[in-house]
């Protein structure tokens, strides 16, 4: 009787002392139903470091990703990102994603045909300014042991 009773409490103290992640908080629909459509980044920009280099999502030069086509679709959480700059290689590929109730914003680019449980990198970026036709993605950078803002400027398309 006294290890059945050890054995709940101990059970009991693991399950309360469970952390939360990013990735199991609640969603927050409201946003999700809002960045729904399409979209383009209109804009990348790193406010007081102009001049670094940044390699986004591990793909390509953030710069790459201005004029890059999103598509957004909120019941199901998928989508689709199309990079398109004419400087920089073509770049396709389908994607999940999800806001949570902290506003964080969670990104899994998945390789065709590809299932979001099997890919274990994802990326979490903030949410800011989100309005109908705009909101910026907000990642945030180690340069030189100082946290630097990447901006990704979104303009809805249609």
């Amino acid at each position: 009787m006294k290890k059945f009773i050890l054995i709940g409490a101990m059970s009991l103290m693991m399950f309360a002392c469970k952390t939360s992640t990013v990735t199991n908080t609640k969603l927050d629909t409201k946003s999700e139903v809002a960045m729904k459509g399409n979209w383009v980044i209109s804009s990348v920009s790193y406010p007081g470091s102009e001049y670094i280099k940044v390699n986004s999502f591990q793909l390509a030069d953030s710069k790459c990703f201005e004029g890059s086509a999103w598509k957004f679709v909120s019941n199901n959480n998928k989508g689709t990102m199309d990079l398109t700059n004419a400087n920089c290689s073509a770049f396709s590929s389908p994607i999940t994603w999800y806001v949570n109730k902290d506003g964080q914003f969670v990104l899994k680019v998945l390789s065709a045909g590809e299932k979001a449980k099997k890919v274990r990198d994802g990326y979490v970026l903030t949410i800011a300014n989100q309005s109908e036709s705009s909101f910026q993605l907000i990642d945030k950078i180690n340069v030189g042991g100082k946290m630097t803002d990447v901006v990704y400027q979104f303009q809805k398309t249609n």
